[in-house]
């Protein structure tokens, strides 16, 4: 049997277990991973087809009107597809897109299928797809753990309140799963494999075609030419920050002017990179002028105790505390957490301080509507406003300043936490992301502590004009955004 020694088996669960092990292919089922490399989902079917004598058989299903949603991204994630489809060609791995409901869609295709395989969910909407699928195919049905680099439930069996709490946890695990996934040749393929005739399946070639055919939110337009989709891209990006703006990161990352940033979360988002390439690719940095200095462990670079580094290793430092413990830390509050998209969810002394200081004055009171035109009186807060209308993306500094001031105009916090979730998860392309609503938790006190007591926030964290003006080249960040 042609066995993967790097897909770990704590990254494998059975969500059906039954005795068959016949049929027409293997079936995986692609969603939250759209990606060719490193996606331990795809090599674990290859894997189990390989056992079985059998081709697999990738499906991707595009579905109407997916939850907040709308034509910016599904246009980034349609040419992820296309990149998705070129891939799997190389590879002689015959791949399908089909139109409709994802659970009906793969229903019916494992009909024919031994095993059907996808990736582990994390959110509502896509866990709820795979409880109903579970209940209504006939053959086994595995989840793998691929968008992360701990699994899930290996990091922590428990909600962890705070980036302290979970790091040293997840520093004694790193370097048993951060590893490599190379990929695994599919002993049998399928070129002449034909659908039901009750499906038909999609030509992604068409970008525009296709988008005309889905019902979805047109309200916005796609960002094609500040952010395409795809693992291709996702690369390149990667590639240039790590050979220029990485060796800054560090010192620069909270400067918007800068933009000594990656870039990355919304090919993290929709699985066109995997955070362990990532992840493999900052630890493996080395300055030019100095190819033989000395790699530091997972271990090393994310303990806190470590004295600081101005060069290459506290860049690799810093880098990693937001892509292994601040991402890693997101996805715990949204599985351990019920109600992730609501205020309820929030720290309870955080709502009461907020609630208590609900009374006070505002420097100014803004609806939605407002807001959404970037019609504010504080240019910083339009400015970025804007960066995030024009581009689907927003410097993570000026994200924090732009959720705070939301806070800061509205009369009632629940209100301010509905708005900032809403136009996060219109606007941005890493919206509707686990880190999404525990950023916009964040802002309201979630893996934070209390601060020093404050008109509006009370002992939540707060931001201001003057602190921007202090802090970073505000005025440059205004010129950059009105040259987008």
């Amino acid at each position: 049997m042609d066995l993967n020694p790097e897909i770990h088996p704590d990254r494998v669960e059975v969500l059906k277990q039954t005795q068959r092990r016949t049929g027409r292919y293997v079936l995986y089922w692609m969603q939250g991973a759209q990606r060719v490399d490193d996606n331990h989902a795809l090599e674990y079917a290859i894997e189990r087809a390989n056992e079985l004598d059998l081709p697999p058989l990738v499906l991707f299903c595009l579905t109407d009107g997916y939850p907040e949603a709308n034509l910016r991204h599904y246009r980034f994630m349609i040419e992820g597809l296309q990149d998705v489809a070129a891939g799997l060609k190389q590879r002689s791995i015959t791949f399908i897109c089909l139109h409709g409901d994802p659970v009906e869609l793969v229903s019916q295709l494992a009909i024919d299928a031994a095993v059907v395989v996808t990736e582990r969910a994390y959110l509502r909407t896509p866990r709820t797809w795979r409880e109903e699928l579970a209940d209504s195919i006939a053959c086994s049905l595995i989840s793998v753990d691929t968008n992360l680099i701990v699994p899930l439930h290996v990091a922590s069996q428990k909600r962890e309140w705070a980036a302290r709490t979970i790091r040293p946890k997840l520093r004694r695990l790193f370097s048993t799963y951060c590893r490599p996934v190379p990929g695994l040749q599919a002993r049998r393929s399928d070129p002449k494999f034909k659908l039901p005739r009750s499906l038909q399946p999609i030509e992604l070639s068409d970008t525009d075609g296709l988008l005309e055919r889905l019902e979805l939110d047109r309200s916005l337009q796609g960002v094609s030419h500040h952010f395409h989709g795809g693992q291709q891209e996702a690369l390149r990006r990667m590639r240039s920050f790590l050979s220029d703006a990485f060796f800054s990161y560090a010192n620069f990352r909270n400067e918007p002017k800068q933009q000594a940033v990656s870039t990355m979360s919304p090919y993290l988002h929709f699985g066109h990179i995997s955070p362990v390439r990532l992840a493999l690719e900052v630890l493996q940095v080395q300055h030019s002028d100095r190819p033989s200095e000395e790699q530091l462990s997972f271990d090393d670079l994310l303990d806190t105790d470590q004295p600081q580094d101005n060069g290459l290793i506290e860049n690799q430092r810093t880098y990693l505390e937001e892509l292994c413990v601040r991402r890693e830390l997101a996805h715990n509050y949204v599985e351990w957490e019920p109600y992730y998209d609501r205020y309820t969810a929030l720290p309870e002394w955080a709502r009461q301080t907020l609630t208590s200081h609900a009374g006070d004055r505002r420097p100014a009171i803004y609806d939605q509507q407002t807001l959404e035109a970037a019609a504010t009186e504080d240019r910083y807060w339009n400015a970025a406003m804007n960066e995030m209308r024009r581009t689907g993306f927003m410097h993570n500094y000026m994200r924090m300043y732009w959720g705070k001031r939301i806070i800061s105009w509205t009369s009632e916090p629940e209100q301010a936490f509905d708005i900032a979730l809403r136009l996060n998860n219109k606007y941005f392309l890493d919206g509707r992301d686990p880190n999404s609503w525990a950023n916009v938790a964040w802002l309201f006190g979630l893996h934070d502590r209390p601060w020093p007591e404050r008109e509006i926030f009370g002992t939540v964290r707060s931001m201001n004009a003057n602190g921007l003006r202090r802090k970073c080249d505000i005025e440059g960040y205004l010129q950059w955004v009105d040259r987008l």
